[in-house]
């Protein structure tokens, strides 16, 4: 049983997976307050739901009275890292990474609180170390430490040339500047804890064992589980693409309604790990039976978006929701696009139209869908995926029974 309140209510939540020392880590953080980190890499100007477990794990940290750390691989950013990938990522230029940054520092400051306080949260970017590096005094002082048997049995790097994939050898350079963060990390922030997920597991043990090595150190590495939904879908996809946190990616009403439709299985999990809500109330929530269940997936989606867009916004996607799928009216604030009457012609194909409307991720799925009886057009049933839908000054389209978007022909 942990000491700390940080570490058993992690495990009560369901963040615990693996952890170098669980023991002396538990003792560390029961002595007082410790720096930890989670790092993201800037591929994109904004994170997705595949990203909040770490996030959460930063808030629960700081909650306990620990000071997070959140790196942005501004550096790291510019090689890709590897694990589990079939490819290497798309080179992103320092432009890119620099605009890419600014959103993605936005997603975080909405659930961490920074400033210069002792429990506020620091955010650091690697490239600030890493390209200052002298290559042969990195090969010096740090390379002698990595054994390339050891690097090449790490899972993520196996499963990569077990496909005959390939590795470029910048690629396999990331775990070392990975393991040369939390050395930097910890020699200016006194972080002494690397936060990730398990895919991290190879990458965090070598930044502990270079911290050993080199300054004699103890730090610690703690991994959470890889979260799939009950059905075994991977979190952070939806049927029209990533769920973004950033608003200009993702309106708030469809975040919402991304999580309002969170399977029966997983409402419990959800609220734990996605969620402030206290773990005495979820138990309550997840033991909700038949239609009651769907009062506990309100509840998920209204405070998950909370977290990430504020509580008016979270609330207003909730009565949106509400109007529009029980009482049958279709608000402003409901899910909506408006397509130029240029680029809609004459008409459209259904499935072709149900792709344009983002209610299927591709002209297979909208034809699938369709095939089945789940696609309708002002509540009526879709019958032929071939079907020309005239050009309407607004329709109703649906995919399933919760998945709802007014269409609007308009002109340009």
């Amino acid at each position: 049983m942990s000491k700390n309140e940080f570490l058993a209510e992690a495990k009560a939540r369901g963040f615990m997976f693996q952890c170098t020392d669980e023991a002396a880590l538990d003792t560390a953080c029961a002595a007082g307050s410790i720096a930890g980190y989670a790092g993201f890499d800037l591929t994109a100007d904004s994170l997705h739901v595949g990203h909040m477990i770490p996030i959460m794990l930063l808030r629960l940290f700081q909650r306990h009275g620990h000071r997070p750390v959140a790196l942005m691989g501004g550096g790291t950013t510019r090689i890709g890292d590897p694990s589990f990938r079939e490819e290497a990522r798309q080179l992103l230029s320092a432009e890119q990474i620099a605009a890419n940054l600014v959103g993605i520092r936005a997603n975080i400051e909405a659930f961490i609180r920074f400033g210069t306080g002792p429990g506020d949260g620091v955010l650091v970017n690697n490239a600030a170390w890493l390209e200052r590096l002298s290559y042969i005094d990195l090969l010096r002082e740090v390379g002698v430490h990595f054994s390339v048997n050891r690097m090449l049995a790490f899972d993520s790097v196996k499963s990569r040339l077990e496909r005959e994939q390939g590795l470029t050898f910048l690629e396999f350079n990331y775990s070392i500047l990975q393991s040369y963060d939390f050395r930097e990390l910890n020699r200016h922030y006194g972080v002494c804890l690397q936060m990730g997920g398990s895919d991290q597991w190879g990458n965090i043990v070598s930044g502990v064992d270079l911290v050993r090595r080199t300054d004699q150190k103890t730090v610690f590495g703690l991994t959470t589980p890889l979260i799939t939904t009950a059905s075994g879908a991977k979190m952070g996809k939806s049927a029209a693409g990533a769920v973004w946190l950033s608003a200009e990616r993702l309106s708030p009403y469809h975040y919402w309604q991304f999580w309002r439709n969170t399977e029966d299985a997983d409402v419990g999990r959800f609220l734990r790990l996605f969620t402030d809500l206290p773990l005495a109330e979820i138990a309550r929530l997840e033991a909700l039976g038949g239609a009651e269940i769907n009062a506990a997936k309100v509840i998920l989606a209204t405070e998950a978006t909370t977290l990430a867009h504020g509580r008016l916004a979270a609330e207003q996607a909730a009565e949106a929701a509400k109007k529009l799928f029980e009482e049958g009216i279709a608000t402003g604030g409901g899910p909506s696009i408006e397509i130029a009457a240029a680029e809609y012609g004459a008409g459209m194909a259904a499935f072709a139209l149900l792709v344009r409307a983002g209610l299927a991720a591709s002209n297979g799925e909208a034809r699938r869908l369709i095939r089945g009886g789940g696609a309708r057009l002002n509540d009526i049933v879709i019958r032929d995926e071939g079907q020309i839908i005239p050009a309407a000054v607004e329709m109703k389209l649906s995919a399933g029974r919760k998945q709802h978007m007014r269409v609007r022909v308009v002109d340009a």
